[in-house]
């Protein structure tokens, strides 16, 4: 009896998605599926030339190898990798909690992992994970080196980003768009009154989310023709200590500033308390603004105004896209605008 091989290959492809198989893989090459599975499990055992075409074409194709065998790697396990720049920052620790929360009632577990703000590590994560046949994967941000993007796409299961909005999204996409927010809060300043706004943050130089918030506010001051260029910045963590130390940095450097527009609300309060230590006044001496919407800002002396972004809910959203994918749906809205409110409080 003949073999049909090109149905074997189909049928490889796992009941009809279009996943790139190692069959694939080999053939890109041009060598037997055989050499291209001894160059990835024992590589040793390859030349160094025949290495290099393979993987050249497992990066051209994006292809993902399966850690686990049959049935369970076809239909994929009940996990779902998150991957998140963090996990010690509480902007991330309520979004990863509306989106456990969401999957656990559906079933799945989630397996969390922190890039540390390095792409690099992220996509040494997912090369990690994706093997093991996750039914989903839910990562931050929507940059990624075109290597992740490639292998995202043809592993062929659903991806969600989050944290940003826009439109070049993998799969779907849930979040704000980072800087209109920065613009809603040095618009508020500027309404208030206030001439002489800095922008003040911490690591911007891999927090690329908190950038665009800084150029949403550098372009609101810009256009309303006031100086937009007072950017006040640490390459330390975000803490109420770096908080204070911007504060007074700003100070000495500019003595005649009227406000202070803080990337996280864990920044901000670290500058109230050194005002009030110092006896200075808020707002009448300085104003002072945040972001996020975390609860300390309703403890403090004056309260905390900021831009409340409703995070729990964003993990929530996020997961219910990836549930509806994974029960046959698309989506009605695969791009979620979680949206923001700007809280004022007596900060401003």
């Amino acid at each position: 009896m003949a073999i049909d091989k090109a149905g074997v290959r189909e049928r490889r492809r796992h009941r009809g998605d279009n996943r790139v198989t190692i069959e694939d893989v080999a053939k890109q090459a041009g060598v037997a599926p055989i050499t291209v599975s001894r160059a990835l499990n024992t590589p040793e055992k390859v030349s160094a030339r025949l290495r290099e075409r393979i993987d050249q074409a497992v990066e051209t194709l994006g292809y993902v190898p399966n850690l686990i065998a049959g049935g369970l790697a076809s239909a994929g396990t009940r996990v779902i990798p998150v991957v998140v720049p963090s996990l010690s920052i509480l902007t991330f620790i309520e979004v990863i909690h509306g989106i456990q929360q969401t999957l656990e009632a559906a079933g799945y577990q989630v397996l969390l992992g922190s890039s540390d703000f390095d792409l690099d590590r992220e996509a040494a994560l997912l090369d990690s994970v994706l093997g093991y046949s996750p039914s989903g994967v839910i990562l931050t941000g929507l940059r990624h080196h075109e290597s992740t993007v490639r292998r995202l796409k043809a592993w062929g299961r659903p991806v969600v980003e989050i944290m940003e909005l826009g439109d070049a999204s993998i799969d779907m996409n849930v979040g704000v768009d980072n800087a209109e927010v920065g613009a809603c809060m040095a618009l508020h300043l500027l309404e208030r009154g206030y001439r002489r706004i800095a922008f003040l943050g911490t690591g911007m130089v891999r927090d690329y989310r908190a950038r665009e918030r800084y150029e949403g506010h550098r372009e609101a001051l810009a256009a309303a023709g006031v100086e937009s260029e007072l950017l006040f910045q640490q390459d330390e963590p975000s803490s109420y200590e770096v908080g204070r130390q911007l504060f007074l940095e700003a100070l000495e450097a500019r003595p005649d500033l009227e406000a202070m527009h803080f990337a996280n609300d864990n920044l901000a309060a670290g500058a109230i308390l050194e005002a009030n230590r110092r006896g200075m006044r808020v707002p009448e001496d300085i104003a002072i603004g945040g972001y996020l919407g975390l609860s300390l800002g309703e403890h403090l002396t004056p309260r905390l105004t900021t831009v409340t972004v409703p995070r729990f809910e964003m993990g929530v959203e996020a997961a219910k896209l990836l549930l509806a994918r994974l029960k046959g749906r698309s989506p009605a809205l695969p791009r979620v605008d979680i949206g923001y409110e700007l809280t004022v409080r007596e900060s401003t």
